[in-house]
């Protein structure tokens, strides 16, 4: 007994030692990605544009499909994922014939700077993408092992078949980098969606969607139709909710509220939601305007359910294309987009601010700053000429002014440092 158990020690000590060794050549003290977690408005664009190009309403089981997919966007995506879910960065690199994803992670609770650094290589074999390497820091992991990791976190996760479904659509790959750009083709198959909506909206996600539904539809039948509402007295009382999981009932109200300002059924992306009440056409306004209503929840939403960066990213592409075929770039239109952003991240992370400013009642001046003296209406051509492009130095003047008249307001403003 005495020599078994000298003999387990032993291992474990090995164990230990051998983990510990890993981890020396796995932790490094330079991040691999450096970058802002930002998303530009022409990743908005394209992604518009590919799930218009591959509408899943337009598809049958079965069709056959092909697209390109721009490099940029899957860089983008890449490091909005990293942000988002692992409070890190990521990249994508596109080679002649392989590709290659980067992601940069800190080490939790480590004193000084320490990071994971991951590379995985990709090629094509036979028209799938393929796991070439994989390096974790200065450790060179098997790609098969690697393969075999991901196989049994995603079965340990629930999604095997999703996975299973996604590989089996993908029908060829092939890797342009002249074009900048993947060329995926596959054969639609309806359940790949379905399965992904139900993975995505759990039972008791529903069911908080579905109240959040059934209050709003009260609240709006207290007007009579074409009224027009004060945004704040519809927001108070939809949000003052408690239960279970006051996040998850505030997120779902959010998302109910945003989809009705946005004219959008819930029934095609929620089947179920095509026996809920209906909602009475009303008019919400927010300092004076619907448009600044419609702004401000909407981008609330987007950072409650997707996050900050790729909120402000469809804010500022909403007022290019507006720009170019719309009623024109607003920058009174961007504020309340701002607001709205920083209300969405307050729901998230500071719902103490949101609960005092339930408690004292709240009116629009304490929500959205004043848009007065912003431009406003400013077509394609007059909008180059006097801002040139997002980023630049007149364009940031005012999206700092903004800023500025946004953290004046109580709710918003930043604490002192101690």
């Amino acid at each position: 007994m005495k020599r078994l158990l000298a003999w387990l020690a032993g291992a474990l000590l090995l164990l230990a030692l051998a983990v510990g060794g890993l981890f020396i050549l796995a932790v490094e003290s330079a991040p691999l990605v450096v970058r802002d977690a930002t998303i530009s408005p022409l990743a908005i664009a394209q992604t518009r544009w590919l799930l218009r190009a591959n509408d899943p309403r337009r598809l049958r089981q079965g069709d056959f499909r092909q697209t390109g997919i721009p490099a940029g966007l899957i860089d983008e995506g890449s490091n909005y994922v990293a942000t988002r879910f692992l409070h890190g960065r990521g990249s994508f690199q596109l080679a002649s014939a392989s590709a290659e994803f980067r992601f940069t992670v800190a080490v939790p609770g480590s004193t000084g700077q320490r990071f994971l650094n991951l590379r995985l290589g990709l090629r094509e074999q036979e028209g799938k993408p393929q796991l070439d390497s994989v390096r974790l820091g200065a450790l060179s992991i098997p790609p098969a092992l690697a393969e075999a990791m991901l196989a049994l976190g995603i079965r340990l996760a629930g999604y095997e078949r999703e996975w299973q479904l996604g590989r089996e659509a993908v029908r060829g790959l092939r890797f342009e980098p002249a074009q900048r750009r993947i060329i995926v083709a596959y054969a639609w198959e309806p359940a790949l969606l379905e399965r992904f909506r139900s993975a995505a909206l759990d039972r008791e996600d529903l069911a908080r969607l579905r109240s959040a539904h059934e209050i709003l539809a009260g609240l709006l039948d207290q007007h009579a139709p074409g009224s027009q509402v004060a945004l704040p007295a519809i927001l108070h009382d939809l949000l003052d909710v408690n239960g279970s999981d006051q996040l998850e009932n505030r997120r779902a109200a959010i998302f109910v509220l945003a989809a009705y300002l946005s004219e959008r059924k819930l029934a095609p992306l929620l089947p179920e939601a095509a026996n809920w009440p209906a909602l009475r056409p009303i008019k919400l306004m927010l300092a004076g305007r619907i448009d600044s209503a419609q702004h401000f929840v909407i981008s609330a939403a987007l950072t409650a359910w997707a996050g900050e960066p790729l909120a402000e990213a469809i804010g500022v592409y909403k007022e290019l294309a507006d720009a170019r075929h719309g009623s024109g770039f607003s920058f009174a239109d961007l504020a309340a987009d701002r607001a709205g952003t920083a209300f969405g991240e307050l729901l998230l992370r500071h719902p103490e601010r949101i609960d005092r400013l339930l408690r004292a009642g709240f009116v629009d001046g304490d929500i959205i700053p004043p848009l007065a003296e912003l431009p406003e209406y400013l077509g394609t051509r007059e909008f180059q000429q006097r801002y040139g492009q997002p980023g630049s130095a007149a364009y940031r003047q005012l999206t700092d002014e903004i800023e500025r008249r946004l953290h004046t307001l109580p709710l918003y403003r930043k604490p002192e440092p101690a």
